[in-house]
């Protein structure tokens, strides 16, 4: 019994050992194949209902604006707004976006991250009953925003696409440090995204979304008490001419 036990103690230290190095070689396995389909260049994109840009990056916007521009959609989301950006602010930024601002676009200023842009912009989907979406975001954050969003709203058809960041080689990315950086990170949240996203069902219930990202997905204050007055006024405007 003496010579048992340590035997016993060898095995399971090896196991455990040969388990961590499986574990290990999938999850770089995973992220090689992560990183290699942010390289692959989407066609050009189709006619929708309507577009979603997630907020992150001037780049976004005015893709997105380009895209609504193009009529690849009827109106456009912008979600994850600062709350203290009007829309005079962001036609400053992207003046190409001044006609749309002002009769096609809606800012969502409730998000405060991936899984409240998905929250808000199925309440957004619901209320005009879009029934397809173009999803605008950058390559790296595409993966798991198209995962947030089609788990919120499995009834709706989503086509990608991806913004390509300028300072950031995805294409070469074992080869430059600053996005290993970027990718590792965004890698490790897809991969709790989705496991998430297979144990909870509703994200406006989600406690995990909570616990991982320290608050709410969705700020708890009503749409019209956020953002620029300037902002609240125009779309109280609209209202108060139907009425």
């Amino acid at each position: 019994m003496v010579t048992t036990a340590p035997r016993w103690r060898r095995f399971l230290r090896r196991a455990m050992l040969w388990l961590a190095l499986a574990g290990l070689l999938a999850l770089g396995a995973g992220y090689v194949g992560f990183a290699a389909r942010l390289a692959v260049v989407e066609a050009a994109a189709p006619r929708t209902d309507a577009i979603v840009v997630v907020t992150g990056g001037a780049q976004r916007v005015a893709d997105a604006v380009s895209l609504l521009n193009a009529e690849r959609g009827r109106r456009l989301l912008i979600s994850g707004v600062n709350e203290k950006t009007s829309r005079e602010e962001l036609a400053k930024i992207n003046p190409s976006a001044r006609a749309a601002l002002a009769c096609c676009v809606d800012l969502d200023y409730r998000a405060r991250n991936t899984i409240g842009n998905a929250i808000e912009a199925r309440r957004w989907v619901r209320q005009h009953g879009f029934r397809s979406l173009l999803l605008v975001t950058s390559n790296y954050h595409m993966p798991r925003t198209l995962l947030e969003f089609s788990h919120a709203m499995p009834e709706v058809r989503f086509v990608p696409h991806p913004v390509v960041p300028e300072q950031f080689d995805v294409a070469g990315w074992w080869n430059d440090w600053r996005t290993i950086r970027l990718l590792v990170p965004e890698y490790l949240k897809y991969l709790a995204a989705s496991l998430r996203s297979r144990i909870e069902g509703d994200p406006e219930t989600s406690r995990l979304s909570v616990i991982i990202g320290g608050r709410k997905p969705v700020s708890p204050k009503p749409g019209d008490q956020i953002g620029p007055d300037q902002d609240r006024r125009s779309r109280a405007e609209p209202a108060a001419r139907g009425a």
